[in-house]
């Protein structure tokens, strides 16, 4: 059977997150009515991420197989066009190998999550980014989050529904920086936990307010408790950015 890799686009705001629920739409759900409607096939997608509720992403990842050969510039239109009016495309369609596996493939995933410091609320990018119309001091949260890189127990960061088979992880980037009225916090690893990222956000954004230390930081992570996490980022800011995979998986 052919396989398909798609590299998705898509605004998380009105969707229950990627995965197929019994109740709400899902983006998972949306590409595989697209799917079925112009090639009369039931799919099951296998993305990179099951990103949750409201978070965003530039180039989300999945393939799918279909009976019978199809030339996949006709796939990615195709799904397009019945994608609409969801706020969802296909930016990239092709055939890869049978081997290739979006989720087990994938050897590093990067998201990017922005949170918006200013007194006047967001308009255009409603929805976009994680508003505080107070100051932050992104070197301080920059310092900090040098005690979260590397490979550690994660249970602290971890949602308590998490079904990750282990805490452990290794982040492997996670940068500061101000841009404008922006801070963004760039991150990578192969793998990550529920709600890590928007944990370890919540966390730094304490840093920020001057209410914790890099030393707070670091002991938040060695209690590898949950209770010990600062709040949670709302999804509104977090997109996946980008998923890595091995040449020859592609």
């Amino acid at each position: 059977m052919p396989r398909f890799k798609i590299i998705i686009e898509y605004d998380g705001t009105p969707f229950v997150g990627w995965q197929r629920q019994a109740i709400g739409t899902s983006v998972q759900g949306a590409i595989e009515q697209a799917i079925y409607n112009f090639a009369n096939e039931r799919v099951t997608l296998r993305a990179a991420g099951r990103t949750d509720a409201g978070v965003h992403a530039l180039a989300q990842v999945a393939h799918f197989d279909l009976s019978k050969p199809w030339d996949p510039h006709r796939v990615r239109e195709a799904i397009n066009f019945h994608l609409k009016p969801h706020p969802v495309a296909v930016v990239i369609c092709e055939n890869v190998p049978d081997t290739f596996d979006a989720r087990f493939s994938a050897t590093k995933r990067h998201y990017l999550y922005r949170i918006l410091t200013r007194r006047a609320p967001p308009v255009l990018q409603r929805d976009r980014v994680w508003w505080l119309p107070t100051p932050l001091d992104a070197d301080a949260m920059a310092d900090a989050a040098l005690e979260l890189i590397g490979h550690h127990d994660f249970t602290t960061f971890r949602a308590t529904q998490c079904q990750a088979p282990s805490p452990i992880k290794t982040l492997e980037r996670l940068n500061v920086t101000r841009n404008s009225d922006e801070i963004h916090f760039e991150l990578s690893s192969r793998s990550f936990l529920h709600n890590q990222v928007r944990s370890m956000v919540g966390t730094l954004k304490l840093v920020g307010e001057g209410k914790w230390t890099r030393a707070d930081v670091a002991a938040a992570l060695a209690s590898r408790d949950r209770t010990a996490c600062g709040t949670v980022a709302p999804a509104t800011g977090l997109y996946l950015v980008k998923v890595d995979y091995p040449d020859f998986e592609i």
